[in-house]
């Protein structure tokens, strides 16, 4: 009879395996009962030790110029986050490519971003991981400007980790339109998703939306006017997975205001932030998606420079279920900075919602566009890379209780030397600053925002692109890094007996 030993930690070591990390040994004391006898805390948090990221195929057009920035913060400074992890790798490989296949984008250490350019069009998504003292907070932006065509503007999306479910409130099937969904698959078996559309009246029936096969290591991209007939220009898209994971992106290209990425939402919540809505907005489109069984009704707040208000006209919104609405709030910010914070109208928990809203700037033929979603607060610490010399405004909103974060600027790409600054946000406002720069800078560089004491804190940050008088512009959100994970201390073996 042979006796097979399962430890609570080899089980949280293959639950971090599905999920994209992977957990150390909690130190003595990190949990269970002390020498006493007496019992200690259960778990303890410890830093990740392996991270993915995935980046989509950026444009099809020959005149983008696409930047790729990766970057993971100094750990050592921090209590458990594990400054003295091996040196580790972080890689970024073409998708689909082979083994032998030199990365497009690797890291020699933490504290130094890594920056590389290429040109043209059919530049391929990218699947990377990081490992080591490298993991932790590791994070990758992927930049692409072009000039003129159809998808002119500036297009910039945070490469993100693989999942299982995505929400993007805000995606089209408008004949002024065109978005695509993009699916990377970072896996060596292939990943089957389903993606559903979602429009004011609710479902939009399609068939082609199902079973879509992404091969291994590979990235599909779906039209997403192709899934459906009906023409709606607020549609809210909902990806999962059948087998496997993705990473999916929403790449919208408008025709008279250029084209940008849509991220996806924060997990449905009663109530959402979204950050970073610039001062000089011509226009601010809210849309928002009721993802439960019950309908959402929402108290619409602008959180400014000084405080609350509520947009005239626009105090409301009524969001039934399974259905996708929105609100046109024009320049609601009327030069000032802010962010837009949705409540339950009743209090309480409220019916989850997702949300995200379209932002131009400039007018007429002088028009540029890009999409903030919902986004989670920045949580112990969260990492923006590719971040220029010039340009940069990053926005800070405490929609509750005031709160206070350390902003670093790391060394550039090229060398500089990093600088730390500190902000104290006050309660229901949004600071907008302009970003700070590394001294000596030479490169790009990257911003990291940590908190450091009150309520949470969420964060955006604006990159600037003017050329010929169009304000090309991308914006990007500052979720949580999850460069940690709680690691339960394995105190006896859960012992199965096999005849």
């Amino acid at each position: 009879m042979n006796r097979a030993t399962l430890s609570l930690l080899a089980a949280a070591t293959a639950l971090a395996a599905v999920t994209g990390f992977a957990v150390v040994t909690a130190p003595d004391g990190a949990g269970g009962p002390d020498a006493k006898g007496a019992p200690a805390t259960a778990a303890a948090r410890q830093p990740v030790e392996r991270s993915s990221l995935l980046c989509p195929a950026p444009s099809t057009s020959d005149l983008a110029e696409t930047t790729y920035s990766a970057f993971t913060p100094r750990n050592d400074a921090a209590p458990g986050r594990g400054g003295d992890a091996k040196p580790g790798k972080a890689q970024l490989f073409p998708a689909g490519g082979k083994a032998a296949d030199k990365p497009v984008v690797s890291l020699a250490g933490p504290g130094t971003p890594a920056t590389v350019t290429a040109s043209g069009a059919e530049r391929p998504a990218l699947v990377g991981t990081a490992d080591g003292a490298l993991a932790p907070g590791w994070a990758a932006q992927q930049t692409t400007k072009v000039a003129a065509g159809t998808s002119r503007g500036v297009l910039g999306v945070s490469c993100t980790a693989p999942d299982t479910a995505f929400w993007f409130p805000g995606a089209s099937t408008a004949a002024t339109r065109q978005d695509y969904v993009h699916l990377t698959n970072p896996d060596d078996s292939a990943a089957v998703a389903d993606v559903e559309l979602y429009g004011p009246q609710g479902s939009l029936k399609s068939e082609a939306g199902q079973n879509i096969t992404v091969p291994p290591r590979s990235s599909v991209a779906v039209l997403l006017s192709t899934l459906s007939s009906t023409r709606v220009t607020d549609a809210t898209v909902h990806v999962r997975t059948r087998a496997g994971r993705v990473a999916a992106a929403v790449q919208a290209v408008e025709a008279k205001a250029g084209s940008d990425w849509l991220a996806a939402s924060a997990d449905p919540s009663g109530s959402v932030v979204l950050p970073g809505i610039p001062a000089d907005a011509t226009s601010v489109r809210l849309v928002v998606f009721a993802t439960g069984e019950d309908d959402a009704d929402l108290k619409v707040r602008l959180a400014g420079a000084n405080g609350s208000l509520t947009p005239a006209g626009a105090e409301t919104l009524h969001v039934k279920s399974r259905m996708t609405s929105s609100l046109d709030l024009r320049d609601v910010t009327k030069g000032e900075a802010g962010s837009l914070v949705l409540t339950p109208s009743q209090g309480g928990r409220g019916a989850p919602v997702v949300a995200a809203v379209r932002i131009v700037r400039g007018t007429k033929d002088k028009q540029e566009v890009a999409f903030v979603p919902a986004t989670a607060a920045i949580g112990a610490r969260s990492t923006v890379a590719d971040n220029r010399a010039q340009g940069g405004v990053l926005s800070l909103v405490a929609p509750g209780a005031a709160g206070e974060v350390k902003v670093t600027a790391s060394a550039g790409s090229g060398g500089g030397a990093p600088v730390v600054k500190t902000y104290k946000v006050k309660a229901g406002t949004t600071q907008s600053l302009t970003a700070p720069v590394p001294t000596g800078l030479k490169g790009s560089y990257a911003l990291t925002v940590e908190t450091v004491s009150g309520g949470p804190v969420h964060a955006a940050r604006m990159l600037q692109f003017p050329e010929d008088n169009v304000p090309m512009f991308t914006i990007q959100t500052l979720p949580d890094d999850r460069g940690t994970v709680v690691v339960p201390r394995a105190q006896s073996d859960l012992s199965v007996l096999d005849d």
